[in-house]
């Protein structure tokens, strides 16, 4: 499992004309699973994104959860995340798991974060998405499982 997670002040996800999540403060969350993803990845992810302190205390420094600041999940499927360009000039995304087997897996990701206490919206899986984001200071994360 692989997620690219940002720290924003605002996030939205649209499909055409429609919003399907949005958030304030909190954690833009693009999530890829591979085929041998199973419960101990998805668990250990939600274990570690909900407990990650990368919001600013009194003094400024990295030391609070997302619950310490009424922060949110803005969660959107990207199997492009799998993507091996190492060859060509075209990725290849069959590391990516296959979407029949990834929409369980990305649904199970969403279920565990929200019996974690998170706040999570979420983009359309499979969707052609527009993600907007406003950055929440220099804070990028490559997390892997």
């Amino acid at each position: 499992m692989r997620v690219l997670l940002q720290r924003v002040s605002r996030a939205e996800v649209r499909v055409g004309a429609r919003t399907t999540g949005r958030i304030d403060r909190g954690y833009l969350l693009f999530v890829g699973v591979t085929h041998d993803d199973a419960e101990a990845e998805l668990s250990w992810m939600a274990d570690k994104i909900v407990g990650l302190r990368l919001f600013g205390d009194a003094d400024g420094k990295m030391n609070l959860a997302l619950d310490e600041v009424g922060g949110a999940l803005l969660v959107v499927s990207q199997f492009t995340l799998y993507g091996d360009a190492a060859k060509g000039r075209r990725p290849s995304f069959v590391d990516s798991a296959r979407p029949d087997v990834a929409l369980v897996l990305y649904e199970r990701f969403l279920a565990l974060l929200r019996a974690r206490g998170a706040t999570v919206e979420a983009g359309e899986f499979g969707a052609m998405m527009d993600v907007e984001l406003v950055n929440d200071g220099p804070v990028t994360l490559w997390l892997e499982r």
